[in-house]
């Protein structure tokens, strides 16, 4: 998302005539989606604990099986240490994503290694699927970029901007629309689709109409995280389906998963009331 943004955003200055060397860079969109990202996080504790205080087949396993503390952290430090590295790298400007994607890997090699995980099948079983899903990443980006550049060569994009100025109230009108296509599309779509064939699309003229990019950009990366959980193909109803007890109806996940939506869509609606929870 932060590549698409930035080139959406060169793109939207070189067609006002501005030329100039300011992008979005991940670090930007990094540090703008920590407010909302604890906000979602919060959202989603208050309305479990509210949750489980009503389920009267709770009970404390606390006696039966002691918390072994020290296991805990051991397994909750590394993963943790790892994130501030990664995470550390990029805000403080010692490594671009790419490099800091490799520092992860290699991390989570070491973690591995410490665990007693690293064998002949492991590495091979990591090869292949990091091989399946860089294929099927790049693939698509190969498919949006021709469709993107086939589509502004017919005048696609200055179809969408006409349509956009068109609408009545102006930038927020044409914002809401759009967040409301891509919520829409992430009920069919996974986010990578997305965000490599609509995105490219829909921000350069919304970045033309005025709106910050760093806060268009957690915008969508909001809108995009409802997509994880819509019916039929969110990412996350399908490893809960993959984990859950048989006796636990698919029907049953998709409406659990409501109220997580419901609040994804709260959060989304006041991060564009107060912009300065980003900016």
């Amino acid at each position: 998302l932060g590549d698409v943004m930035s080139n959406a955003y060169q793109r939207a200055q070189n067609d006002m005539g501005i030329f100039s060397q300011q992008t979005v860079t991940v670090g930007d969109l990094f540090i703008g989606a920590i407010v909302p990202g604890i906000m979602i996080c919060l959202g989603y504790f208050v309305y479990t604990v509210y949750k489980n205080k009503k389920n009267i087949n709770l009970k404390d396993y606390s006696s039966d099986a002691p918390i072994k503390k020290i296991e805990i952290l051991k397994t909750l430090a590394l993963p943790v240490i790892l994130i501030f590295l990664v995470l550390g790298s990029i805000f403080a400007g010692v490594a671009t994503p790419t490099e800091a994607a490799a520092i992860g890997a290699f991390g989570a090699l070491i973690i591995a290694l410490i665990n007693g995980k690293i064998n002949f099948k492991f590495i091979k079983e990591t090869s292949e699927k990091t091989a399946v899903v860089s294929t099927m990443i790049f693939t698509i980006l190969i498919g949006a970029s021709i469709f993107s550049l086939i589509f502004r060569g017919v005048g696609g994009d200055e179809l969408i901007n006409l349509i956009f100025n068109s609408l009545p109230g102006g930038s927020y009108t044409a914002l809401i629309f759009v967040l409301l296509v891509i919520f829409l599309l992430g009920f069919i779509l996974d986010f990578i689709e997305i965000c490599y064939v609509i995105v490219p699309l829909v921000a350069p003229p919304l970045l033309m109409m005025g709106l910050d990019p760093v806060w268009l950009a957690i915008l969508f990366a909001i809108i995009l995280q409802t997509s994880f959980l819509t019916p039929p193909f969110g990412f996350s109803l399908f490893y809960l389906r993959g984990v859950a007890d048989e006796s636990i109806k698919t029907a049953d996940i998709y409406k659990g998963v409501v109220p997580f939506i419901i609040i994804q869509l709260c959060i989304l609606f006041l991060v564009i009331i107060f912009p300065g929870l980003i900016l």
